[in-house]
């Protein structure tokens, strides 16, 4: 496979994916940490390993390489010097750890551990107090402090989410944007990724559209490539309008190596079963978007294109449905939207809520879906669409659908 970023579209038949296989930091937390660790309930580890492994043989058999971020990472420190020392020097200061006595013991906890892939895997999977050796410094009240924690008080909080790897990259053609996260317990996940594109042989040197300390947050889930020219991306509780004015003037009037021309900024509700524009939206064939019928009565749109002075965004406000604002970004004549729940209320509800409409494409009108969502799915299929059924009684406990849990890397052009 070539090296490199390669992604001009969704539907391209996908040849490199990049995934994470959830482990230890999944369920390295207690009920009641539910919230801080930013998880929703309590998973059943060795299932969603298995279902997760069914779904990415899915892809391998649909023709795609599938890359682990914790290799690529363990790879990088394993071949670049400097580099697990660099990736610890941003890695530490995002836990937000406040006591300087438990943030001293966790980087000798973590410096200690040699083996890169092991490094990486506990970095992700969180500490305690009881994993940790506290330093006691003759007066320091931060040492004194923390002989007042219990073993099993969280120190380093695991990182949950970070199977679904949408969310804190985003490919865009032949370069990537480094997202500031929604959630400061998410924001880690980025650094990972950030190193790996900075250093690892295979992706060193590819464009960065957008920096995860900008002062905006956006997330990968509200990022759509319609084609080598046009993104659409969400106005979401998760993506800020001041995040897309940036990375629309990163794309237009940076290094010049951007291909991006039109920028189509679509605004979804805020709630908890539509996050992002991915999980109301997402494109299945040249001609054929799956849609949630509950962005229908807030739909507002958006179209950013290069201004004539240096640094100017021209922005015009888009009047339309949903299906004329995508014929407008694809330039097709007619585009079919396949509702969530077959347009159902009530199965659209539900469906919903287990990402029916968030379906990621390996080719042009072959997507996989989870299971459960059997309303949508066979509303699919009577489109015409090839389904690739991954298992999902575990995994769709997180919130995310199969597309949350990728990052293409290569797509092959339509």
């Amino acid at each position: 496979m070539s090296k490199g970023l390669n992604v001009h579209s969704e539907i391209g038949a996908l040849k490199k994916v990049c995934v994470h296989r959830p482990g230890l930091d999944l369920v390295n937390m207690k009920a009641e940490d539910f919230e801080r660790a930013w998880i929703h309930d309590a998973f059943y580890l060795e299932y969603a390993q298995r279902e997760h492994d069914e779904f990415t043989d899915l892809l391998r058999g649909a023709g795609a390489e599938v890359v682990y971020m914790e290799d690529l990472l363990a790879e990088t420190f394993d071949q670049v010097e400097g580099s697990r020392a660099e990736f610890m020097s941003k890695f530490v200061p995002e836990a937000k750890i406040e006591n300087l006595a438990l943030r001293q013991a966790v980087v000798e906890k973590l410096d200690s551990i040699k083996d890169n892939k092991e490094f990486v895997l506990t970095a992700m999977g969180g500490l305690y107090v009881r994993d940790l050796e506290i330093p006691h410094v003759g007066g320091s009240l931060a040492a004194m402090d923390s002989d007042e924690l219990k073993p099993d008080e969280m120190v380093l909080f695991p990182m949950p989410a970070s199977y679904f790897s949408r969310d804190p990259i985003a490919v865009v053609g032949k370069g990537a944007m480094m997202n500031r996260m929604y959630w400061h317990q998410r924001n880690r996940e980025v650094v990972f990724y950030e190193t790996i594109m900075r250093h690892h042989p295979d992706y060193a040197g590819a464009p960065l559209w957008y920096d995860h300390n900008s002062d905006w947050h956006i997330e990968g889930g509200d990022v759509l490539n319609i084609n080598a020219t046009t993104l659409a991306i969400g106005i979401s509780e998760r993506t800020q309008t001041a995040a897309i004015d940036q990375l629309a003037k990163n794309l237009f009037w940076g290094t010049g190596e951007s291909e991006i021309e039109q920028v189509f900024a679509i605004k979804i509700p805020h709630g908890y079963a539509y996050m992002h524009l991915d999980t109301v939206c997402t494109q299945v064939d040249y001609d054929k978007f799956t849609v949630y019928p509950g962005i229908y009565e807030t739909l507002r749109a958006y179209r950013l294109t290069k201004g004539d002075s240096d640094g100017e965004v021209c922005i015009e406000e888009i009047e339309g449905t949903i299906q004329q604002i995508l014929e407008m970004a694809t330039g097709i004549d007619h585009i079919t939207m396949i509702e969530c729940g077959a347009g159902d209320p009530i199965e659209a509800s539900r469906e919903q809520w287990n990402d029916g409409s968030n379906t990621l494409a390996v080719a042009p009108g072959k997507v996989c879906v989870y299971e459960r969502n059997v309303v949508t799915n066979d509303a699919l299929y009577k489109a015409g669409v090839e389904l690739l059924v991954a298992p999902s009684e575990e995994l769709s406990r997180g919130r995310g659908g199969p597309r949350c849990m990728t990052m293409p890397f290569w797509r092959e052009e339509i």
